[in-house]
C-alpha cells in the first residue's frame, strides 16, 4: 500500500532487506442481489422455460428497481400483480450463473410461475430451493451457458399467479468466460488464506512462507475470503463461522492502549503488523489508518454475510459491530478534515494525511459512515481536492491517475462503484469503475510501448503494482545498459509517474479482471502458458517475477534466478493475494459487492460523500 505520491511508506516489514512503502459438499446460499457460482445448472431446459419457483427471498442491491409493466388482472376486485427484478441488471461471465430477487406484489401472490422471454440461446432460468409462500420475494437463478455470445441483452420476465399476469425487465451483460485455469487459481488463492492464517487467533501472515508477523490488512482480506469459500463449496458455513468467530473474538479482546509495547492497537485502530502468535504490536510498526480500514472491510463483510439467526452468526454480527464502532476516526484527524496515515506511540501522528486519488477511498467511506465517530462530510471534499493534479490523458485516455494498480483495486474489491458518482465523477462524466478500466488499459499500452525495453513486455505480459522484487541492485546487462532494480516497491505507470524495473506482479492484472476482462483474461492465459511452470505454486501465483533479471552473480532478496527465465519470487503476499481472490469472485458472481451493498454503514458513507445514481438509486449500471 502506498501513500500519496512522493510520500515514503512506513517500512512494511522488519527484515534485513527492508520493504517499503477432502472438500465439503456445496453449501448454497443466495446473497441478495448477487450472481451465483456454478452448481445449480438445470440442463436441457429451454430458454423460455416456465418454472414454478419455490425459493427464499434474496434481497436486492439497494432500493427497488423499476416495477413491472403490464400488470394483469386476477379475480375482480383483487389488486393487480406487480413484479420487479432486484437488481434489474446483471453482468455474468459465459458459463456462470447469477442470482437475483423477484419481488412480488401483493405478497400473497408469491410464489409466481415465471417464464423467461427474449433470452438468447444458452440463457435460462434454473430452480433454486426453499421459498416461503406469501413472502413477496423469491430467489431466481439465471443460468448462462459457456456457448452464449457476449453482449448486452434485454430480457423479459413474465409471471402468473391466480389468473393474474405481469412482466418486468431484466438487463443482462454476458462477459467473456472465465477459463478453468483461472477458476482453479481462485480456489488455490482461497486456500492460501484458509491454510496460512493462524487458526488460534485468525491473524493472516504478511507473507508466506516465513512471516513471523501478521498483516491486519491481509487479515481483512482473509475475513472476506471465508464467505467466498462457503459459496464455492470449498468449506462449510460452519467452518467459516468458527474461523470468523475466532478472529473477531481475538480482535475484540486484544489489548488497546498508548504504550509502545504489549498492545495490539489504540483508539479502535490496529497496528499495521502484529506478532502472528501473540497479536501484539510488532516492534516499529505504526498504528495504521488504511490497514485498519482494510481490516474493517473484512469485518463488515462478515457482519452482512452471516445473517442467519443462530448463536454463532448472531455473535459474529455483534462482534463485528463492536469492532467497527470502536474505531475513533476523528481521533486520527490531527489536521481535520483529512485523516492521518497513522500514529506512533514514540512520536505521535505521522506527518502526512490521506488525500486522493489512491487506495484510501474505502478509508474515508468507512469513516463517513461510522455510527459513533464519523468524520465531517467535508472530509470527502478535502480528499478529492487534489484530483485536478492527477487528472489528464495517459496513452490517449482521460483518467484520474494512480500508478500502481492496487490503488484502483483495494476499495473496489469491496465497494461496487459501477454507475455511482461523487461530485468529481459527475463533473467529468465518468465513475471510478470506468476510470480503473481506463487505467488498466493504459498500463497494457505502456507495456506494448515498453519505453524501458524490459524483457517480455507487450500485449501478453504487463501489470505493475506494489509487490516484491529481486532486490536493490544497479547492474549492467548484456547490452551494456545500467539497470536499477528494487525489492518491495510500489511499481506503476500513470500520468502521476512511473516506477518500473521489469518486475511483473500477477495481482496487477488479475486484480483488475473486473475492469477489463477482455484484455486481462488472454494476458493471464499467455503468461501462465509461458511462465506457469515457474510462477505457479500451491497457492496460486507467486507474488512477482522479472524476466529481465538474468544475473547469476547476485543473491536476490527473495526467490531465485532461473536461467533463461529470470528472477522468480518464492513467496506470496497477503495484500496481493487478496485482490486476486476478491476480484475473481466479483467477476464471476458479484458476491462481495452485493454483500457490501447490504451494509448500512457503507451505504451511509457513500451518501455522506455525496455519491448518487446507479445501485444507490436502484438502477445498477452494466459496464
Amino acid at each position: 500500500m502506498q501513500p500519496p505520491s512522493g510520500i515514503p511508506r512506513m517500512a512494511r516489514a522488519p527484515r534485513a532487506s527492508a520493504r517499503h512503502p477432502p472438500r465439503p459438499s456445496r453449501a448454497r446460499i443466495v446473497v441478495p442481489g448477487g450472481r451465483r457460482s456454478r452448481g445449480c445448472r438445470a440442463a436441457g431446459l429451454l430458454a423460455a422455460l416456465t418454472l414454478t419457483l419455490l425459493l427464499v427471498g434474496c434481497g436486492g442491491g439497494s432500493g427497488p428497481p423499476p416495477t413491472s409493466s403490464n400488470p394483469g388482472s386476477g379475480n375482480p376486485g383483487s389488486p393487480p400483480l406487480v413484479l420487479s427484478a432486484m437488481p434489474s441488471s446483471l453482468a455474468v461471465p459465459a458459463g456462470e450463473t447469477a442470482a437475483f430477487t423477484l419481488g412480488v406484489s401483493p405478497a400473497s401472490a408469491s410464489p409466481v410461475t415465471l417464464t423467461l422471454l427474449n433470452a438468447p440461446a444458452g440463457v435460462q432460468l434454473s430452480a433454486g430451493a426453499g421459498t416461503t409462500a406469501g413472502s413477496g420475494q423469491q430467489n431466481e437463478v439465471l443460468d448462462v451457458a459457456a456457448s452464449t455470445a457476449t453482449g448486452t441483452y434485454a430480457l423479459t420476465l413474465s409471471g402468473s399467479s391466480g389468473g393474474a399476469t405481469a412482466t418486468t425487465g431484466l438487463a443482462l451483460l454476458v462477459e467473456p468466460a472465465l477459463p478453468a485455469s483461472l477458476a482453479q487459481l481462485e480456489q488455490s488463492t482461497f486456500e492460501y488464506f484458509w491454510n496460512t492464517t493462524n487458526p488460534a487467533n485468525g491473524l493472516a501472515p504478511d507473507h508466506y512462507p516465513g512471516s513471523p508477523y501478521a498483516s491486519i490488512a491481509a487479515t481483512g482480506f482473509a475475513l472476506t475470503a471465508y464467505p467466498i469459500g462457503v459459496e464455492r463449496g470449498w468449506i462449510t458455513r460452519a467452518q467459516a463461522e468458527q474461523r470468523v468467530l475466532t478472529t473477531l473474538q481475538f480482535l475484540g479482546n486484544a489489548p488497546q492502549g498508548p504504550a509502545a509495547s504489549g498492545e495490539s492497537g489504540y483508539q479502535g485502530f490496529f497496528y499495521h503488523f502484529l506478532d502472528l502468535n501473540t497479536g501484539q504490536r510488532w516492534p516499529g510498526s505504526e498504528l495504521s489508518s488504511i490497514d485498519t480500514a482494510l481490516l474493517m472491510a473484512g469485518v463488515l463483510t462478515d457482519e452482512s454475510y452471516f445473517n442467519q439467526n443462530n448463536t454463532s452468526e448472531t455473535q459474529i454480527r455483534a462482534l463485528a459491530d463492536q469492532l467497527y464502532r470502536a474505531v475513533n476516526w476523528t481521533w486520527m484527524q490531527p489536521a481535520a478534515p483529512t485523516i492521518s496515515l497513522g500514529w506512533l506511540p514514540e512520536s505521535g501522528y505521522l506527518p502526512y494525511n490521506w488525500q486522493g486519488y489512491n487506495e484510501a477511498m474505502i478509508l474515508y467511506i468507512e469513516a463517513l459512515g461510522s455510527p459513533t465517530h464519523p468524520v465531517s462530510a467535508s472530509a470527502w471534499a478535502a480528499w478529492t481536492a487534489t484530483y485536478p493534479n492527477t487528472w489528464g490523458s495517459y496513452f490517449g485516455r482521460q483518467q484520474l491517475g494512480f500508478a500502481p494498480l492496487f490503488g484502483h483495486q483495494y476499495s473496489q474489491a469491496w465497494i461496487d462503484f459501477r454507475g455511482i458518482q461523487d461530485a468529481f465523477m459527475r463533473s467529468v462524466g465518468s465513475d471510478y469503475f470506468i476510470n480503473s478500466g481506463l487505467a488498466t488499459e493504459s498500463q497494457r499500452d505502456y507495456a506494448i510501448a515498453n519505453p524501458g525495453q524490459w524483457t517480455g513486455y507487450g500485449n501478453e505480459l504487463w501489470g505493475l503494482t506494489a509487490c516484491d522484487g529481486p532486490g536493490n541492485f544497479t547492474l549492467t546487462d548484456g547490452s551494456g545498459r545500467q539497470r536499477t532494480f528494487y525489492g518491495y516497491a510500489a511499481r506503476g505507470a500513470a500520468i502521476t509517474g512511473t516506477l518500473d524495473d521489469g518486475t511483473i506482479a500477477p495481482a496487477a492484472a488479475l486484480g483488475s479482471i473486473v475492469f477489463a476482462p477482455a484484455i486481462v483474461i488472454p494476458m493471464v492465459q499467455a503468461m501462465q502458458a509461458r511462465y506457469g511452470a515457474y510462477i505457479l505454486g500451491a497457492y496460486g501465483d507467486y507474488d512477482a517475477f522479472n524476466p529481465s533479471f538474468q544475473y547469476s552473480g547476485v543473491t536476490p532478496a527473495t526467490g531465485t534466478v532461473v536461467p533463461g527465465v529470470g528472477w522468480v519470487d518464492s513467496q506470496y503476499l497477503g495484500i496481493d493475494q487478496g485482490p486476486i481472490l476478491l476480484m475473481l469472485e466479483n467477476y464471476r458472481s458479484g458476491l462481495i459487492w452485493n454483500v457490501m451493498r447490504l451494509n448500512p454503514y457503507i451505504g451511509l458513507g457513500l451518501e455522506r460523500a455525496n455519491f448518487t445514481g446507479g445501485w444507490l438509486a436502484g438502477t445498477p449500471a452494466l459496464q
